[in-house]
């Protein structure tokens, strides 16, 4: 049975998912705290199926992001391919800890991607206006523990292994 019939549709769909609630419109005072859904999609699954999900795919969830939002081809390819990385070598102790400090582990792995864009964009002349560029981070610590009991349901109601 291939990849995709056994669940890999599950899983490019919830990245669609994720994409598509990155592009949903927010009101002027919501924007800085839009979580980072794709970073966050990608997290759960390198945890979960590390032999299905790693580098490759949160290289190519970056350049999405990087299209879609119109930023540096290759800045957010690079932090979640990084972020993808640090979870798969460290994907047996995530799973063993209790939600709430996996909430902390995305705080750190999520701080880590804002740390890199703001880097990249150091390097082409831009800066972040103010210090809300890190709050994307704290409101995704905050949602993880629902979005990971809604990716573990889907996993285990479609059997994806």
């Amino acid at each position: 049975m291939s990849r995709l019939q056994h669940g890999g549709g599950v899983i490019l769909m919830s990245f669609i998912v994720a994409l598509m609630l990155s592009l949903f419109p927010l009101p002027d005072w919501a924007i800085h705290l839009r979580p980072a859904w794709v970073a966050m999609v990608l997290i759960y699954w390198c945890m979960a199926l590390p032999e299905r999900v790693g580098v490759g795919a949160g290289w190519l969830a970056g350049l999405f992001l990087d299209v879609v939002y119109g930023a540096l081809l290759g800045q957010y390819a690079l932090a979640l391919a990084l972020i993808a990385w640090v979870t798969h070598s460290l994907h047996r102790r995530l799973r063993l800890y209790p939600v709430w400090q996996q909430s902390l582990v995305v705080l750190l792995l999520l701080l880590l991607q804002q740390l890199l864009v703001i880097w990249v964009r150091g390097f082409i002349g831009q800066s972040p206006d103010t210090l809300l560029h890190w709050l994307p981070a704290f409101t995704s610590m905050l949602l993880w523990p629902w979005l990971f009991v809604i990716l573990r349901d889907v996993r285990r109601r479609y059997r994806i292994s």
